[in-house]
């Protein structure tokens, strides 16, 4: 009888999320238990960060990785004696995050929200030209046209009329209807 593997969250110390990540996947290879803990991630996102001369003066900008929940790893594992005991014991780890430190798996709903897991293949009823609607976020309420759309990134880029000027917004595929 097969168990079905579950995504839990693993509080790490501060900086240590790769380093605990690597060693898990290394764990999991040295001991064969690919069917235990199936995947090991630590979500991060695409920022852009100015870049500054040593006078405080920017010059330019750069990509960078960000974490998007610093402090923790996402573990996709089949939970029993053994696998926690690995988990648990590696370095750099603190704990599962639950009630009382026991593992709570986390719900389909929130695998997909952290985006830690890509369950299906986004659809949208708007494309580009059309007028859209923001239905979250400080632009709440303001109708403009889609510009782009970036179903990957999970971003689309809209550009709304305001005070007589045109500005971009770059926001999430949730935040926007079709008008």
């Amino acid at each position: 009888m097969a168990e079905q593997a579950s995504w839990y969250v693993v509080h790490t110390y501060s900086g240590y999320e790769n380093k605990v990540a690597q060693d898990l996947m290394t764990m999991v290879e040295n001991r064969r238990i690919q069917d235990l803990i199936c995947d090991v991630k630590v979500p991060t996102e695409t920022v852009l960060e100015e870049v500054l001369d040593k006078r405080g003066n920017k010059t330019g900008e750069k990509e960078v990785q960000r974490k998007l929940y610093p402090g923790y790893v996402f573990v996709k594992m089949v939970m029993n004696d053994n696998t926690w005991y690995i988990v648990r014991n590696t370095r750099g780890c603190t704990g599962f995050v639950g009630p009382e430190s026991k593992p709570e798996p986390l719900t389909e709903a929130e695998v997909a929200k952290m985006g830690v897991e890509t369950t299906a293949e986004l659809t949208v009823d708007y494309k580009v030209g059309d007028t859209v609607e923001i239905t979250a976020g400080p632009m709440e309420g303001s109708v403009g046209t889609v510009e782009e759309i970036d179903i990957p990134a999970r971003k689309v880029r809209v550009k709304i009329t305001m005070f007589g000027r045109e500005l971009p917004a770059e926001l999430e595929l949730h935040q926007v209807k079709l008008f």
